[in-house]
């Protein structure tokens, strides 16, 4: 894919994203990788609803800006799913609200946040991870990133919001929007003891689809 047309299919799916209310105001960021190395970025303070391909931020591979505006503060929690999950051509970082809103809840194990619920969030996400709050931009979100050893290509950042890497902008930006799909239906049957996937069902997709989960699922053996 040329430059050219990845600048418009960054902004496409960040329009698709912001008018659908998964990402408000300013807030979300995408990064995807260029093929001769570097990457772009959404700048920072723009609204994902309104950016001009022209002007989205070109980084090299050490990280430094050669074109475009000021890109989002958050490119180390960019570059920490780029260097741990080899295989990333794309991340999308958004504030979507049932996402956030899963990341505050007390009980959620933060190596398997949500269960099993449903066949296209194992296919397309696989599992998530929490990972506990820092600030916006702070470089202890990488770091904290970095600890999950590329296992994960999903995560969602504490009281925050959540980060998904894909092998393209497509798949990430898909991915992103079965995680945010899944959080609401887990709110939703909050308390009504839903019938998650069984571990039967579970290993008939990973071996039908080759997933590589992280860990052992354990949600979906209450349930049958």
């Amino acid at each position: 894919m040329t430059e050219a047309r990845l600048r418009e299919q960054i902004c496409t799916f960040a329009r698709s994203l912001f008018e659908r209310g998964l990402t408000p105001g300013s807030s979300g960021n995408i990064s995807a990788r260029l093929p001769e190395g570097g990457w772009l970025m959404t700048p920072t303070d723009a609204s994902m609803g309104f950016l001009d391909p022209a002007r989205i931020s070109k980084l090299d591979t050490a990280g430094h800006l050669v074109s475009g505006d000021k890109p989002t503060k958050e490119i180390p929690l960019h570059t920490a799913l780029y260097d741990t999950r080899h295989g990333a051509g794309a991340v999308v970082h958004l504030h979507s609200t049932h996402s956030v809103a899963v990341s505050m809840l007390p009980e959620i194990d933060p190596q398997d946040v949500l269960p099993p619920l449903t066949p296209y969030y194992l296919m397309r996400v696989g599992q998530t991870a929490l990972v506990p709050y820092h600030r916006p931009g702070d470089p202890a979100v990488a770091t904290a990133i970095r600890g999950l050893a590329g296992k994960y290509s999903a995560v969602l950042l504490a009281n925050h919001g959540p980060v998904v890497a894909g092998k393209s902008l497509e798949a990430a930006v898909y991915a992103m929007e079965e995680l945010e799909e899944t959080a609401k239906l887990f709110l939703l049957l909050r308390g009504l003891n839903p019938r998650a996937l069984s571990s039967a069902q579970i290993a008939d997709l990973s071996a039908t689809f080759n997933l590589d989960l992280p860990v052992a699922h354990q949600h979906g053996d209450d349930h049958g």
